[in-house]
């Protein structure tokens, strides 16, 4: 069963609200917004300590008023199983660190700024994704 998710008004939206978020958390801080990176200062630093929760809180909170608004069920079709995703989420936290930086931070900060390197990891994130998809579509 092939699921088609062709969404260009609101992908180009959501990617409209990405990037002013990201100009003002850089307004706001001076610094880029990489999740990872705000989530490993929230845990380990005590400057911007309230500005890196915040942001935290909105990227949970976002797809719950999200959720609210369509008033329709957003299926998640990848597992049930939330000892699963939670473990899952934790790997991707470590690789994260390991790699020096996520998709947010090199895949919009990065590559906005014209890094080589971010350009570089963002093609490995996408084509990690790629064969990701392209092998669980085979199991």
């Amino acid at each position: 069963m092939m699921i088609v998710n062709f969404t260009p008004l609101s992908a180009f939206i959501g990617g409209i609200i990405i990037g002013l978020a990201v100009v003002l958390y850089f307004i706001g801080n001076g610094k880029l917004a990489g999740v990872s990176g705000i989530a490993n200062n929230f845990i380990s630093s005590k400057i911007n300590r309230i500005d890196n929760f915040l942001f935290i809180i909105g990227l949970v909170i976002g797809p719950i008023i999200f959720s609210i608004f369509i008033n329709d069920e957003i299926p998640f079709l990848i597992t049930d199983s939330f000892p699963l995703i939670i473990f899952a989420g934790l790997l991707v936290g470590v690789g994260t660190r390991v790699g020096g930086g996520c998709t947010s931070g090199h895949g919009i900060c990065g590559i906005g700024r014209f890094s080589l390197r971010s350009v570089v990891a963002t093609i490995t994130f996408i084509l990690t994704g790629i064969i990701t998809v392209l092998f669980i579509g085979t199991i």
